[in-house]
């Protein structure tokens, strides 16, 4: 493996560690932004 090819893959890793959080976070928001906006069931 050459050095820009390491390079490469580092500044690819790089982006995938900073993007992958923001996604799963937006993900994960719309899930539970879903479930907080529905009314609370008292059918006991």
């Amino acid at each position: 493996m050459s050095f820009i090819d390491a390079v490469l893959l580092t500044l690819l890793n790089a982006v995938a560690c900073v993007a992958m959080p923001k996604l799963l976070s937006l993900i994960l928001a719309d899930k539970t932004e879903n479930k907080r906006s529905m009314p609370p069931d008292f059918s006991m």
